[in-house]
Formats: C-alpha cells, structure tokens, sequence
C-alpha cells in the first residue's frame, strides 16, 4: 500500500469524525449548568419529613409508629408479608432519643453471626426516617429496642410490624 492510500484514508476518518461531531453537537445556546443538590454531611442522613406530633403515650404505641416511618421512608429497600423461615439475619438495635424524636445514638444490641454487613443497613434505615417525634411526654430513657429481620435479598422487615 502507498502512503497515498494512507493520506487518502486518514482525510476520510477526519471528515468522518467532524460529520460524526457535527450530527452530535445541539444548536441550543449554552447553558450554566444546574447547581448541585445539597449534600447531607456524610453519617447523616437527611430527614423524610418534619417530625410528626407524636399522639403516643406509650412507648409500645411509639415504637409501632416508628416502625412505620422507616418502613416508609426506605420504600425499596423492605419485604412484606411473611418472613422466610430462615433468615439471612437478625440485628437488634436500642435506638436513643433526643427529646424532639431525633436520633441521638444507636446501640447495636445483638449482632448477627452471618451478614454483619446488615447491620449499618439497619443503622442507615433508622438515620434516613428519623426525626420521629416528640418523646418528651414518654418516661425515660428516651430509648427503644427494634429488630430487623432481613431475608437473602438484603431487604428487612421490622419485628414490631410483625407481631
């Protein structure tokens, strides 16, 4: 082959590559482009939705209301119906309040044997629904105990919304 071939062959690349450049590029003006969203601060997770009053005068009656709220706010990543008879695992968490229903510590209780990987699962589903309500009508501590029960596809469902 020739270096004429060569130079014939490389021009038509080039014509290709602009024509290519050319059927891609958009003829709107340039636009800035949108800020970012605000990042929670990493750990945090940002809140679902403003506290809700809480109506609950027992601790009972608070915890199945929290258990509703991380359902909620972790659409996609729960199982209804039954559990599986065998679970993959089973962390129990005592989750510490501040008096406005916002998440002071979580205190791993049990940790499962297999799937410890579950275990910040959980810690991260308490964090992305809380603030939960006001507690300070309830008697102290300001704490809770709630087990997660998850199955082989990493999803959970809690113990209070199983009873």
């Amino acid at each position: 082959m020739s270096s004429t071939d060569d130079k014939t062959r490389l021009a038509a690349l080039m014509v290709s590559a602009a024509a290519l450049l050319a059927a891609c590029s958009t003829r709107e003006p340039a636009r800035a482009p949108a800020p970012a969203p605000a990042r929670p601060s990493p750990g945090v997770a940002a809140p679902v939705a403003p506290a809700p009053a809480s109506s609950a005068r027992t601790w009972d009656q608070y915890r199945l209301a929290a258990a509703r709220r991380i359902t909620a706010a972790n659409a996609g990543r729960t199982f209804d119906g039954t559990p599986p008879d065998v679970l993959l695992a089973i962390p129990v968490l005592e989750i510490e309040l501040n008096a406005d229903g916002s998440v002071r510590h979580v205190e791993v209780m049990r940790y499962p044997r297999q799937a410890r990987d579950t275990v910040p699962l959980a810690i991260e589903a308490i964090k992305r629904a809380a603030p939960f309500g006001d507690v300070s009508r309830l008697p102290k501590p300001w704490k809770y105990t709630e087990t997660f029960l998850f199955n082989d596809d990493r999803k959970f469902k809690l113990r209070s919304l199983d009873q």
